[in-house]
């Protein structure tokens, strides 16, 4: 029989059952996750209460899970559905709490269906269905899910939402002129003038791993939280949680700044 339980967070669980579960997805891994926690990102006061669903074998190892989470407003998905929140209030009933199947404060795609066999991808689904029931929430949502595992979705009788994203793709090209090279003459000839302009007197460092230190995190802090304040929000992120990942991740961190 297969029984699915709630965790009381991800840092909870065992890091490389999790992780052997994710794909390689870094914004479903245990160390991404668990520094949202350990930094107050997510947790009391957020609106974001971390309930990881999971399903165990027989001996104990975590064969699928949800990165799900207890939601007591929208904010930070990325994806907006105060429409239907008003609606259900105007009709008498309480949207608040959901359950929020994401990537939190990340509108980024990536698996939100960690299985080891897909097979396991309907009881899970009925697990977080059992969830909204038993504790009287209003519905569950999967926000940025990866498109293979729409079908997944779709097959469990999940709806699905339409909604419209603009992504850049690299087709193949290996360096910048590669890009160019399929433009018009004069758009290559007005872009590499604004590329110059734009870099003018500028130093450009990419930068990685250790070389990546306090004062590098410190500039960034005060980029994010600038464009937190131009976007009519606020940052969601803490300044401890880039701490957290400055350790934990920081062979998957890539950091640009220019330098006047």
């Amino acid at each position: 029989m297969i029984e699915a339980r709630i965790a009381p967070s991800v840092g909870d669980l065992p890091a490389p059952q999790w992780d052997a579960l994710t794909g390689g997805n870094p914004f479903m891994s245990h160390a991404f996750l668990t520094a949202l926690e350990d930094s107050g990102s997510v947790g009391p006061g957020t609106g974001w209460s971390s309930s990881p669903i999971t399903i165990a074998d027989d001996g104990g190892q975590i064969i699928a899970a949800l990165p799900a989470y207890l939601k007591s407003h929208s904010q930070g998905e990325y994806v907006f559905d105060h429409a239907w929140a008003d609606a259900w209030h105007r009709a008498g009933g309480a949207y608040y709490p959901k359950l929020q199947i994401a990537a939190p404060l990340t509108p980024a795609t990536g698996p939100r269906l960690l299985v080891a066999d897909e097979a396991l991808a309907l009881p899970l689904l009925r697990a977080a269905e059992q969830v909204c029931t038993e504790n009287g929430l209003s519905s569950a949502h999967a926000t940025f899910i990866a498109p293979e595992q729409l079908p997944l979705f779709e097959r469990a009788g999940w709806l699905l939402r339409s909604d419209i994203q603009f992504h850049w793709h690299n087709r193949g090209y290996a360096r910048f002129d590669d890009f160019l090279a399929e433009l018009s003459s004069r758009k290559r000839k007005d872009l590499r003038k604004e590329r110059a302009a734009a870099q003018a007197g500028l130093e450009i460092r990419v930068l990685t791993g250790d070389q990546i230190g306090e004062d590098e995190w410190d500039a960034f802090w005060v980029f994010y939280q600038d464009t937190g304040a131009r976007k009519w929000g606020q940052p969601y992120l803490t300044r401890a949680f880039f701490d957290l990942i400055a350790n934990s991740m920081r062979d998957s961190i890539v950091l640009f700044l220019a330098h006047k």
